[in-house]
Order: C-alpha cells, then structure tokens, then sequence
C-alpha cells in the first residue's frame, strides 16, 4: 500500500492530468497506486515510467505528463545543499558537465543556476523565472567549446561532426529544460501546486485556443492531421453504414406480418442508396484566424474520399477558389497558408477582413457551387470591421445549399461584442464554438454529412 502522503499526491497527479484533458478512470488510478507500491520512491525515473505506463493513452500526453509529474514528485525539496552565485564558476561547470553528457549533474547545476539567477522581487519572494535564469547564465553560447573539447577528447569528422552538434544541442535543451522544471519546484513550494499543475503546464496542442496558438504549436497540429483524418474517416464510414440501412417500411413490413399471425418477427426497411455528398469551405484566413482554416482545410482535404467532390474557397475582402492549391499543398502543410496568400486573389482595394464583400462574391460568382447536395462550412470569426455584414448573401446560400454550418474560433461569451457580427450570422446559420483541434474533430465527426 501506498503512504497517505504519497497518496495523497497520486490523486492530486491525476487530478491535474484530468483538467488537462486525459480521461483517466478509476481503474488506471488504482493500478497507478500499485505501480507506486511496486516501484517505491527511491529511483524516481522509473516510478516516473511506471506512472505514465499506467495512466497515458498515447505518446503525445508525455509532454503534459512529466511537468505535472515533476510537480508532484520534484527531484529535491528547498534550495541545493550548497552552490555559488557566481556565473562565470557555474558556466564552467556546466560546460564540463555537457562535455561529459552527465545529467545528474546537469540537474544539480540547474537548481544551483535557478538559486543564484531566477528569483525576483523583494526577499522572500515566491517568484522564481526560468527565463531569468537563462537569460543570465545563456548556456547556447557554450555550444562553440563543448564541441571543441568533445572533439579533441574523442575525435571525431564529416558525418559524424554533425551528429555531435545534434547531441551537443539535446544536452543543452535537457539542461533547460530542468531549469524550466526546478523554477516551477520552487514556486510549487510557496504556492499552491494543484493551481500551477494546472495554470502553469502547457497543454496538449490538440487543446490550445487556435486564436493563441503559436508557430510551433500549428506545426505539432499539422502533424496530426492525416492520423486524426484517419480517426473522423473510420468514424464517418461507420455513420454511413448505419444510415444505409434506411427506415422501417411500415406497409412491406405489415404485409410480412400475415405468415406470422400478425407479428411483425421481421422488419422490412426501406433501402437507401446513399449518395457520397458535397462539400463547400469558405474558409476566412486573415490575422489569427489563419491558423485555424489551414488545419481545418487541411484535415478536410485528407477526408477527401469521403466525399463526391470538395471545393475550397479564401477570402479576406475578396474571395477566390483555392482547392487546387490544397491539393499541392498537403505535401507542404506549413506553407499551405503562404502559397494561398500568395496566388489567391484575396483583397481589394485594403487588407482588412470583410464578410459582406466576400460572402456576397461568393454568392455572385460561385452560385453554381451549392445545390441540394451541399454542405457548406464558413471558418472565421464574423469581425466585420464594422462593414455591412450582408445577411442577404448568407440567406441565399442557405436557401441553395442541404446544410450550412459556421465554425467560430473565437468563445462564445466574446459573440457580439465589438465588431462581431456572429449573433446576425446565427440567426440564419447553424453557428458553433470551435476554439481548439478536439472540439474541431468533435464537430466534424458530428455534423459532416453521410
């Protein structure tokens, strides 16, 4: 059995791990425990893999996973035994270390670093940085001389050269790394854990805000497009499948019913012969919205097959069709954005975001695109910059098309407020809050057509 200390911060673990999202039952939490009872506290990387084995689903939850857990189960407690404020010394030492590749030793130069450099305020401050401290100590400058002394200990040339830069430069990510991991320990320390597991771990990038999202935060996204493409894809056959079968013939099914005395035994439905539907994107890709109508175009061309045809159309001010240039762009997803802004035809006379100008094109131009069939999705965040929103362009397309839906990245409670148009424009459409990739995949295995 587990101590009630230790227990008591088990639950906290997957407490935390919870309200990021992980679905973590009882049953997990409870071999997690025997995990613990098994392993003990005295070599804390294995309880640390013995955890994760017990309680992840999948490699991408590590990234969450091992700063809680170094939360909840820190290396040390208080400050190192002993160390020095001197940056030249510490410098010194770690550059030793790195050469050596050792990092226990590492780990302690980093608490002593964070220590020395990485508190602020008044004294007694419960302000610890992590930046501070590598903004003081800049350990990539070292890069230069632990290659040298790495080489002239070892020996090394040609190929080989440039893997010892790519060691050189995982060393130096490890060492910041548990720099970023001693700062959150301390401040643990002094304030409430639970609170920063939660606030202060960055979250799984299938759960970060699109509006918030950064460079390398829509490139883990884009990576997972095809393996969540495939996911929706098996999702949406099963849909079809089902929907297939069609309704009960209540006449057929009577009729059938007279063998039997009057007991319908046997159903009789009536046959659908389901049609592969059509797909329209209008996709708005200026300022921040553009990272979530890359992905969503993105994920949308790899469900290709699951439609009878597919057509793409940009807009900023002006609209234009773009379902070639996604279909060269998935073998380069990270300039899909780029080559649209660059051979699309979408602004006018000034670069601001305009709904009326752009979906009244669309209406004008590409009428033909929407029939009976049709489902069309609009991306974007309705910010008219105060121009005539023209709900009539809107309504028309909804009186031509089978369905159509909007995907608002931005929340709810922020609809209306400013130049949002988005309580007109869900008067007339179907309007859903769509603010990170999981709620995407959500709305998209529930609302595309079968």
């Amino acid at each position: 059995m587990t101590a009630p200390g230790v227990a008591d911060r088990l639950t906290s673990l997957v407490g935390a791990l919870r309200a990021h999202g992980m679905r973590i039952g009882t049953g997990e939490t409870v071999d997690a425990a025997q995990a613990v009872a098994e392993l003990g506290l005295a070599d804390r990387e294995l309880l640390r893999e013995g955890l994760a084995a017990t309680l992840l689903h999948g490699p991408a939850q590590r990234q969450v996973f091992d700063p809680v857990f170094d939360l909840y189960f820190p290396r040390g407690v208080g400050a190192p035994d002993a160390g020095t404020a001197d940056r030249d010394d510490l410098r010194e030492r770690l550059a030793a270390a790195l050469v050596a590749g050792d990092a226990v030793l590492m780990g302690q130069l980093a608490a002593e670093a964070v220590d020395g450099f990485g508190g602020y305020g008044s004294p007694g401050s419960d302000g610890w940085s992590s930046h501070q401290t590598l903004d003081r100590l800049r350990p990539q400058t070292l890069f230069a001389r632990v290659r040298d002394d790495v080489r002239a200990r070892n020996g090394s040339s040609g190929f080989a050269d440039r893997l010892l830069d790519d060691e050189i430069r995982r060393r130096i990510e490890t060492f910041r790394r548990q720099v970023a991991v001693e700062a959150r320990r301390r401040v643990a320390e002094r304030r409430d854990r639970d609170e920063l597991a939660r606030r202060a771990v960055a979250t799984t990038p299938d759960r970060v805000d699109f509006l918030y999202a950064g460079k390398l935060q829509l490139a883990e996204l884009r990576r997972t497009v095809q393996p969540l493409a495939r996911k929706l894809a098996t999702r949406l056959a099963a849909r079809r499948r089902r929907a297939s079968r069609g309704s009960i013939d209540l006449r057929r099914t009577l009729r059938g019913s007279l063998s039997t005395g009057g007991v319908p035994m046997k159903p009789v439905l009536r046959r659908r012969r389901p049609v592969r539907p059509e797909l329209v994107l209008l996709c708005d890709v200026s300022g921040s919205v553009s990272g979530f109508s890359d992905f969503t175009m993105l994920l949308v061309q790899a469900l290709h097959d699951q439609f009878s045809k597919i057509r793409v159309f940009a807009f900023v001010n002006r609209i234009d069709e773009v379902t070639g240039l996604l279909e060269h762009g998935t073998a380069d997803p990270e300039g899909l954005g780029a080559r649209i802004r660059a051979e699309a035809t979408l602004t006018g006379w000034h670069g601001s975001s305009d709904y009326g100008v752009a979906l009244g094109e669309f209406a004008e131009r590409y009428g033909d695109a929407v029939g009976p069939r049709t489902t069309v999705f609009v991306l974007g965040d309705a910010r008219t910059n105060m121009s005539d929103p023209n709900l009539a362009a809107v309504r028309h397309i909804g009186e031509r098309a089978r369905r159509v839906y909007w995907l608002n990245p931005e929340p709810r409670s922020q609809w209306g407020t400013g130049d949002s148009a988005a309580p007109e424009y869900a008067e007339l459409v179907e309007m859903h809050e769509c603010r990170n990739a999981r709620q995407l995949s959500a709305l998209i295995a529930h609302l595309l057509p079968v």
